[in-house]
């Protein structure tokens, strides 16, 4: 990749060969950055993250159901049949997101 005149990348394709491959020296330069790493190559583990993504799951799809079931008849359905079901949507979404996002 070559910079432009604006300050954006341009595609250069020199550092391509007549397959569509990147060459040597382009796969090398790129070799020690985050980017270029293949996922099976970072050291990654089923750490605290993944136990509190399962722990929300658990109550996503658990919990969360049981506390509509018991919902007392003489309460507001409103609150029963959609805030219970958002609240923890949007906190199982924020969590997956948060607990597989790492530096």
């Amino acid at each position: 990749m070559t910079s432009s005149d604006d300050g954006g990348y341009v595609h250069d394709p020199s550092s391509f060969d007549a397959d569509g491959r990147r060459s040597p020296e382009e796969a090398d330069a790129d070799e020690g950055s985050v980017e270029g790493t293949h996922p099976d190559a970072v050291d990654r583990e089923f750490d605290w993250r993944g136990w509190t993504l399962v722990g929300v799951i658990v109550f996503t799809f658990v919990v969360s159901p049981l506390a509509i079931l018991l919902w007392p008849p003489n309460l507001h359905y409103f609150v029963a049949l959609l805030i219970l079901p958002l609240l923890p949507a949007v906190l199982l979404a924020v969590t997956a997101v948060w607990a597989t996002t790492r530096p």
